[in-house]
């Protein structure tokens, strides 16, 4: 059955996820603060709109997918904020990666104007945003998922809840601050063996198999030649960029605070990327976090 979904934020994610639920037969109302971004959606099949609150009129799903924490709160308890914008019971899925304690806000605020809203950030990358295979990591009520199930598996492969409001954004960060932890360890291992006379492609093969093995030396290796299709083999281009895996180490730092818990290894890995970072390859691939250790 074909609904009525406004889309809000067409980066790199958002674009592709509008693109399949465009190829799914819904109806899309596009926007984003980008021009660019906004014809590129009507050229793939969504209805451009010049405003939010224009896409949002009508509409039975608002996805939005957006940068950051403040950029969530402000398009939604901004002056004028979006929520009063949408009809009472529509259905809203808040996909961006933002503070647990953000999405519990606004989650709160959509709760009281009648607004059915989940925190549904995402994991797969860019790669998995365009094939359609996401994971996506939900809180909020089980009804509401219910309901949005449909349209999640039009963007995605996998979905869980985990548990209340803001819920699926601590999940998404604990998934994200060990795969920085994870990625990190994979570069400092490859780049001790190469060091030591060893072929990383042979190393890697060997980790693949062994007790060390893990997600980024099997499908995402970090040392250029290893493996194909993947941004270390590009010059480290596309993919998830350092400055995003920063955002989301600061944000598992944040939460750590909140909950008075102890992350050393996440800290350590957020000074890593952000040395990184202040290299001036924030928009490189995270995988080039190997880059600290080249000679």
């Amino acid at each position: 059955m074909s609904s009525h979904i406004a889309f809000i934020g067409l980066g790199h994610m958002g674009a592709p996820m509008a693109v399949n639920l465009i190829k799914a037969g819904h109806r899309v109302k596009a926007f984003d603060l980008v021009p660019a971004a906004v014809q590129a959606a009507a050229q793939a099949g969504a209805e451009a709109t010049a405003s939010a609150a224009q896409a949002v009129h009508g509409a039975e799903l608002v996805i939005t997918m957006l940068p950051a924490s403040r950029h969530v709160e402000g398009l939604y308890l901004g002056e004028p904020g979006l929520l009063a914008e949408i009809a009472a019971g529509t259905l809203v899925l808040e996909c961006s990666t933002i503070a647990p304690e953000s999405a519990r806000k606004v989650a709160a605020a959509a709760a009281a104007a009648g607004i059915r809203m989940l925190d549904a950030p995402v994991s797969g990358g860019t790669g998995g945003a365009a094939a359609g295979t996401l994971t996506f990591i939900v809180g909020g009520a089980a009804a509401d998922l219910e309901a949005a199930r449909p349209y999640l598996q039009a963007m995605g492969r996998n979905i869980f809840h985990a548990g209340e409001p803001g819920a699926g954004q601590v999940a998404k960060i604990c998934n994200n601050m060990l795969l920085g932890i994870l990625m990190a360890g994979t570069a400092e291992a490859l780049a001790l063996g190469v060091a030591n006379g060893l072929d990383p492609k042979v190393l890697s093969d060997i980790i693949a198999k062994s007790s060390g093995r893990n997600w980024a030396t099997e499908l995402y290796n970090p040392w250029p030649g290893v493996m194909e299709n993947v941004p270390s083999s590009k010059g480290y281009a596309g993919g998830f960029g350092v400055d995003l895996m920063l955002k989301d180490l600061g944000l598992a730092a944040e939460a750590s605070m909140h909950s008075r818990s102890a992350t050393p290894l996440g800290e350590l890995a957020r000074n890593l990327y952000a040395m990184l970072s202040a290299r001036g390859h924030g928009g490189l691939d995270f995988s080039s976090v190997l880059k600290l250790y080249e000679r």
